[in-house]
């Protein structure tokens, strides 16, 4: 039996209360509807900046009714503190998933990225350590590694950033840092590693890569990859991220608290596997995807050739195991994306879609963390 496994039994016998912030985005959504099957008590804070209301009721009606009524949305921004201090009354675990994602909305406006993610974050843990949070888990990102060109990515050894993103979650990391050693708070972060699964927006400026492509090919859309195909990241399946979150609020091990973390599946996949796997699991649904082929155009400058995560300190520190690869991730999710992502099409042209890891504005997205 895994720690996961041990935890998912544990929790609902003795029910805490938690914070999720960004409870409407794509991750926070999917670990509320996790926190609520294990009968737990959650407390969301958003201001649908990014979230979306038909997240929640997607949720709803996934849980019980008595599982429902242990949540409270308390409709705030993370950039007031008095939202921040409301929403930490009572608070056992804070998981922090709000903030202003993608690279090339940094490249944009960096003063409204700035706010949400390093003013934003400041308040949340200031917030936090005043109503005497036990743990305060927040998301950081794989951006932080910026330019250094050594794999498997390994937490400490990072470049500079790329982005006003990236410099934004490497202060999150280093506010964290001191709010442990000068306030003996206890706090994780997790830096995620282009996760993808059910709930994850196909529209947008910043549409992620596997959402997106998925739309594309339901509906007989041109499809673009960059390059020749062969750039590679570590795609991390949503339970993976759910997992690594839950572990890391109730993590025991003495070493564990006050350090970041890959959450990923630390295995590499090229942009010709991903949209193999994508149309082979859409195929049996959609007979004109027999033939489909995807377009080829010039690499997009600045791009990161290949990611790849080194998760063995999270597995020794969190007792964190992927439970999906890639194309199990694909297979859970596809009934959501075919029920979902098949009613309206894809928003062309996708035009500013935003790499983690690069600071290009050019075509297509990998992730929106």
């Amino acid at each position: 039996m895994t720690t996961y496994d041990q935890l998912r039994i544990q929790l609902p016998t003795a029910p805490r209360t938690w914070l999720i912030t960004g409870v409407a985005g794509f991750i926070g959504c999917n670990l509320l509807e996790t926190l609520l099957k294990l009968d737990q008590h959650v407390i969301g804070l958003d201001n649908f900046a990014t979230g979306h209301r038909h997240n929640l009721d997607q949720i709803q009606q996934a849980v019980t009714p008595a599982q429902w009524a242990h949540f409270r949305m308390i409709v705030g921004d993370i950039c007031h503190l008095d939202d921040c201090r409301a929403a930490c009354v009572g608070v056992d675990y804070v998981l922090h998933q709000a903030a202003l994602g993608s690279v090339p909305r940094s490249l944009e406006d960096p003063i409204a990225t700035n706010a949400a993610n390093i003013t934003g974050f400041l308040n949340m843990l200031v917030a936090a350590r005043d109503a005497r949070v036990k743990r305060f888990v927040y998301a950081a990102s794989s951006s932080t590694y910026g330019d250094h060109p050594g794999l498997p990515k390994v937490e400490d050894a990072i470049g500079k950033p790329l982005s006003p993103y990236a410099v934004t979650k490497l202060v999150n990391e280093q506010y964290a840092d001191v709010f442990a050693r000068a306030y003996g708070f206890k706090t994780i972060g997790l830096r995620y590693f282009n996760i993808f699964g059910a709930r994850q927006d196909p529209n947008g400026a910043y549409a992620a890569v596997v959402p997106k492509w998925t739309a594309e090919m339901i509906f007989n859309q041109a499809l673009w990859i960059n390059g020749d195909g062969e750039t590679s990241r570590d795609f991390c399946y949503i339970a993976n991220t759910v997992q690594a979150n839950l572990l890391a609020a109730t993590a025991t091990h003495p070493d564990a608290t006050n350090q970041v973390y890959n959450v990923a599946v630390g295995e590499r996949t090229t942009l010709n596997e991903l949209c193999e796997a994508i149309r082979s699991a859409l195929a049996p649904r959609f007979p004109h995807l027999a033939d489909f082929k995807p377009n080829y155009q010039d690499f997009r400058a600045g791009d990161v050739r290949h990611s790849l995560a080194d998760i063995s300190k999270a597995k020794t520190l969190l007792g964190y195991e992927p439970t999906h690869r890639i194309g199990e991730g694909l297979i859970e999710a596809m009934d959501w994306y075919v029920a979902n992502l098949g009613k309206i099409p894809p928003s062309p042209p996708f035009s500013k879609g935003g790499d983690e890891e690069s600071p290009s504005l050019k075509k297509g997205g990998w992730g929106d963390l």
